[in-house]
């Protein structure tokens, strides 16, 4: 990095270049699914209709209506239209089991008013494959067709409208997010050489994280979810770590050293910082890959990629621009920023006053910050569906449409397995006690179709499956519980329930039997490693609580306006009731881990400045001095960021943004400058103990930073001391 400067960043502009190769059409890649856990009742009876009776779980609904007004469905020239439209879609190659109300005459797939009904079929293929026949249909049916006129729905448009939506947003978020970010990088440093250093290798860390994902897309699905997690957290932490080394770096020159040592020093100390906050946030986001579903363990990989790439990119490509800048970093200075005055004092003074009032401030804080979070209490689970979407587009039309106007929404029905041969008289008792459930519109399967427990046609064709059609919202409490009575149900035949209400059913299940295991992983994981970097057995368990505390604002704000619905006019969203069940533990995860992030800088700092003083007291004020304009800076960047995220017209990702840039501020503005300092205060000098066999432990491992000998901003004699020294 010092001696070879020019040729290691040739290197890395060929590798980024490379990166913009590979990682061109990433989001093409990606798939909006991954909600399922494998090995569960719903996905093995999912793989198995879908191999025995592909059909028997339509993807695509075309939704028919009279183009005349006064005419409805059962009209004989939208019949003719209708089954012309169904004979076509039967004979494309890549569509199978199409079936139609004007082929069945099944009340279910009418509307009520006779106004609309429906045409189902399923779409072969992986996801991938369904998309790229859904846009090659999408043309050819959409629209006009003679007296009838088609929009598409089903679970195949609503997921390919939900990538093309997100895909548009990021592009969006990027556009607001970088100049945004340049603008407060040159009102931190004043320079804007210095300021275009962070946004440079934030740029790196994304371009190189697409190809990393183009990659992993080869051998495993990758949730669309993880190119919104790269952009954020590959901007943020990219420029987090830059920020932090060009601000040591320019301290360092300051002090009167060449730009050579300069690198060392800033190295050995902000580096070694770099590096295990890195660990940290990767290690955090990897316990995601606790979790069965591919949505939880895709993300995983896209978080511990960027950032492993945003450590590696500060850490190498970073260092020798600076060796080649030398003095010109702080070249084209603007009239903005920080000049003169004592960098710092107002820091100091907050933290003095904080830590003469230690108990307040401590107990008030806790106090505000639990009532924040008390919403979460009343959270409930449930799935993702087209309400996701932005009002009006087609497939949440055609959704809203079966939701409202249809007799149990078809793309909500259940199906029920059936294995063991059994007989026709067992079986037609169970079809006729499962119709008889609340919430049950009717059940059709190989005994007949049953209303209320009694049979209404003779039996069809004999299949393998029982679908059950219901009322409920697919993802409500009732439907759930509706799963765990059929479930219940005694049958002497095996049954299997499968369903969008049976996946969010196992999803709950498999999540909350996973969780404990994810959040030990965070909590051993991180205890080890502060306790390695400060050698303080207190002082890793304070942490853990604290970074926990400062996320309890982000939970309570998802429950009170995401799924309470308060600021859904203003933010422009549907509220469903209910929240992704996944979504809590992502969040968690990813600001759990920036948390630490902060938190790293703010205890070395600390930690350094007791081992050069030995006074606490002194510590804390001046660690929280020399970092807290540092962390607040970097956590508006951060935040500026996930807001622009957050201005995604897809619920959840609009969700993810703003609350997880909830939870940075408050973590950086309230946690850090008031509830540390005071907790700090009242543990006193038992926040460094550790038994004598560990801190020789923790010396061995030689993550502790070496002390810095130059100060440029030490107060001198003319300053106010710290606690009555200087």
């Amino acid at each position: 990095m010092t001696t070879r400067p020019r040729l290691l960043l040739l290197l890395i502009l060929l590798l980024t270049a490379g990166a913009v190769v590979v990682g061109g059409g990433v989001a093409e890649r990606m798939s909006s699914g991954g909600s399922q856990i494998p090995g569960s009742e719903s996905s093995y009876a999912t793989a198995e209709l879908e191999r025995r009776w592909p059909a028997s779980q339509p993807n695509l609904l075309l939704l028919v209506s009279p183009r005349d007004g006064s005419r409805d469905v059962d009209d004989p020239a939208v019949a003719s239209a209708a089954r012309g439209l169904a004979r076509q879609l039967a004979d494309e190659k890549t569509v199978l089991g199409v079936v139609s109300y004007w082929q069945t005459e099944d009340t279910a797939l009418r509307a009520r008013d006779g106004g609309e009904a429906l045409i189902t079929a399923r779409i072969k293929g992986d996801e991938d494959a369904v998309d790229d026949s859904l846009e090659a249909l999408e043309p050819r049916y959409q629209g006009a067709h003679g007296a009838v006129d088609v929009r598409l729905g089903g679970p195949a448009a609503v997921r390919h409208a939900s990538q093309e939506v997100i895909a548009d947003d990021l592009v969006r978020a990027e556009v607001i997010a970088l100049p945004v970010t340049l603008v407060l990088l040159v009102v931190v440093f004043g320079s804007a050489v210095a300021a275009a250093l962070p946004l440079l290798v934030g740029i790196v860390s994304v371009l190189g994280t697409n190809a990393v994902l183009r990659v992993i897309t080869e051998f495993t699905d990758v949730s669309v979810y993880a190119q919104n997690l790269t952009t954020a957290l590959g901007l943020g932490l990219a420029i987090d770590y830059a920020l932090f080394l060009v601000r040591r770096h320019r301290e360092e020159l300051a002090a009167g050293r060449d730009p050579r040592d300069a690198v060392a020093v800033t190295l050995r100390t902000a580096g070694r910082t770099v590096l295990y906050s890195a660990l940290t946030v990767a290690v955090c986001l990897a316990s995601m890959l606790v979790f069965e579903q591919y949505f939880l363990r895709s993300l995983a990989y896209a978080g511990i990629a960027v950032v492993l790439i945003s450590a590696a990119a500060s850490l190498v490509a970073l260092p020798a621009a600076l060796v080649l800048l030398g003095h010109r970093v702080n070249a084209l200075r603007l009239p903005v920023g920080r000049r003169g005055g004592n960098p710092g004092a107002g820091w100091a003074r907050l933290a003095r006053l904080v830590m003469r009032r230690a108990p307040l401030f401590a107990v008030g804080t806790v106090a505000v910050l639990l009532a924040l979070g008390l919403p979460f209490k009343d959270v409930r689970f449930g799935t993702a569906d087209d309400r996701q979407l932005p009002s009006g587009t087609e497939a949440r039309v055609v959704q809203e449409e079966l939701r409202n106007e249809f007799p149990g929404s078809p793309g909500s029905a259940l199906a029920v397995l059936v294995e063991g041969k059994p007989a026709a008289k067992a079986l037609a008792a169970y079809s006729g006690e499962v119709s008889r459930l609340a919430h049950v519109v009717q059940v059709a399967g190989p005994a007949g179709r049953f209303v209320d427990g009694k049979r209404v046609d003779d039996a069809p064709p004999a299949v393998g499956y029982v679908s059950v059609l219901h009322s409920a919202e697919s993802a409500s409490p009732q439907s759930v519980s509706l799963v765990k009575k059929i479930r219940s149900v005694p049958a002497s035949f095996e049954t299997s329930v499968t369903g969008p209400a049976a996946v969010l059913a196992d999803t709950q299940h498999g999540t909350a039997e996973r969780l404990p295991w994810a959040l030990a992983v965070i909590a051993v994981t991180t205890l080890i490693l502060v306790f390695l970097l400060t050698g303080s057995v207190l002082l890793p368990l304070l942490t853990v609580v604290v970074n926990g505390l400062s996320l309890t604002a982000m939970f309570g704000a998802v429950v009170w306006v995401f799924q309470d619905g308060h600021l859904s006019g203003a933010l422009g969203f549907t509220p469903t009731g209910d929240i992704e069940t996944a979504l809590p533990v992502l969040m968690f995860c990813v600001a759990f881990g920036l948390s630490m992030d902060y938190g790293v800088f703010l205890v070395s700092r600390i930690k350094e400045e007791y081992e050069l003083g030995g006074d606490h007291r002194d510590a804390v004020v001046l660690g929280i001095r020399r970092t807290g304009g540092l962390i607040t800076a970097a956590a508006l960047i951060l935040a500026v960021v996930m807001v622009a995220i957050g201005t995604s017209r897809v619920t959840n990702i609009k969700m993810l943004g703003l609350g997880v840039g909830l939870a940075v501020l408050m973590d950086a503005m309230v946690v850090r400058a008031l509830l540390v300092p005071a907790v700090l205060r009242l543990t006193g000098r038992a926040t460094w103990w550790a038994p004598a066999p560990l801190r020789r432990l923790q010396r061995r491992v030689g993550l502790e930073e070496e002390a810095r000998t130059t100060y440029p901003d030490v107060p001198t004699r003319t300053e106010r001391p710290v606690s009555g020294r200087t």
